[in-house]
Formats: structure tokens, sequence, C-alpha cells
């Protein structure tokens, strides 16, 4: 799989700032949401409000799934 191909979790997982089990924690909640009909977040936020995860290490992990 291409880095490009890759999604958010996956790259934040293989970064090591997250684990599986928080990955799968925060998108329960995204589909919760979803279901629910609120707005919908993306997982990077999700896992920041959790405490999962920095705003430096997401900016790491966007930066790494560019060219």
């Amino acid at each position: 799989m291409e880095k490009l191909d890759k999604r958010f979790g996956i790259v934040a997982i293989e970064s090591g700032f997250i684990t599986p089990e928080q990955l799968i924690e925060a998108m329960q909640i995204q589909v919760y949401e979803d279901i629910e009909g609120t707005k919908h977040r993306l997982i990077g936020e999700i896992l920041r409000e959790k405490g999962y995860i920095t705003e430096v290490q997401i900016d790491d992990v966007i930066k790494s799934m560019r060219f």
C-alpha cells in the first residue's frame, strides 16, 4: 500500500502515536455521531479530544501523508 493510500488512523498507528484500540474507539465515536446526525468530525479531532494524540502529532501524520 502506498503512503498516499493510507488513512490518517493507520499512519498514526504506524508512527507510534496511537494504538489500534484507540483508533477503533475513535471510529466508533465517529460512526455513532454520524448516526445521531451530529456534525461529522475527523478521526484526528476525536483522538485529540480524547487526549490520545497531540496537535503536533496530528500535523506530523498529515505531513507524512503528503507527497
